[in-house]
């Protein structure tokens, strides 16, 4: 079995084309869409509740989900292969994206993809991560930056998205960007186990100085510090504090909270009422 996926692993870079975005985007409910797939075929399980199995898409009005926070989980059918867990969040009107390419020793692989509501309306950003990060990040084949990478003024199209990083495989996404919308992509890279074969070649020009790393600036609050919790509730349990004046890469953010990169590159979510994007 190992063989066999070592063999068709590169027949399956991921591809996720965002094509239904617009079409979701005029809906009035508060709902969105799922799409999941994976290699081999999977259960899906949403916060324990089996949903089907892939490829799976939750894209019909009747179909679609609640917006807000879940836990999904697929476990393949077939293979001794580990189950892969993660947390998404559903946003209104939107697809979020769901890959896996299941393999042995560390060689899996994948992305969630998906589209969150911003301020500026007449903006696209794109915010690739990485696991693990430091990675490097061509867009439509420029090299733009080293994950994790938020960007800016992206026009509203398609577009090629490739992560490297030396002693893993090439990662290459298809995306669609929309304008008052940040395309989130955390994408899982798999081990290069094919040690014989040179890393593919990347192109020879230097990645930008000008990328744009978000952070954040933690402000003064009424106990002198700022909670960081393990998940974007103020019942989720606390997992470090931090203090006004000091500043951290921001990963994501949802409505009153932002997820922020601590000093041990553990992360966490605090109340964004103390603190300001940079």
């Amino acid at each position: 079995m190992k063989k066999v996926f070592l063999f068709i692993a590169p027949l399956f870079i991921v591809i996720i084309i965002f094509s239904g975005i617009l079409f979701f985007l005029d809906r009035k409910d508060g709902k969105g869409a799922l799409q999941v797939t994976s290699v081999p075929q999977s259960k899906v399980y949403l916060d324990n509740k089996l949903l089907g199995s892939t490829p799976f898409c939750a894209c019909e009005a009747p179909q679609m989900l609640a917006s807000g926070d879940y836990t999904i989980k697929l476990v393949p059918i077939e293979g001794n292969f580990r189950p892969f867990e993660e947390k998404i969040t559903i946003n209104k009107s939107t697809l979020t994206a769901v890959d896996r390419t299941f393999s042995d020793n560390g060689e899996s692989e994948g992305s969630v993809i998906g589209l969150i509501p911003i301020d500026n309306k007449k903006d696209a950003e794109v915010l690739i991560i990485s696991l693990p990060d430091k990675a490097n990040v061509f867009l439509d084949n420029n090299p733009v930056g080293i994950t994790p990478l938020l960007l800016k003024q992206i026009s509203e199209s398609d577009h090629d998205l490739r992560i490297t990083l030396s002693g893993y495989r090439d990662k290459s996404v298809k995306i669609k960007t929309a304008l008052g919308y940040r395309l989130s992509s955390l994408v899982f890279l798999g081990i290069n186990v094919d040690l014989s074969s040179p890393p593919s070649a990347s192109p020879t020009s230097s990645l930008s100085e000008d990328t744009i790393i978000p952070k954040v600036l933690i402000l003064n609050t009424p106990t002198g510090f700022l909670r960081v919790r393990e998940d974007s509730s103020i019942s989720s349990p606390e997992i470090s504090q931090v203090k006004p004046g000091e500043t951290y890469e921001l990963i994501l953010e949802k409505e009153g909270w932002f997820k922020i990169k601590l000093a041990d590159d553990k992360m966490g979510w605090i109340s964004s009422s103390y603190a300001t994007k940079q």
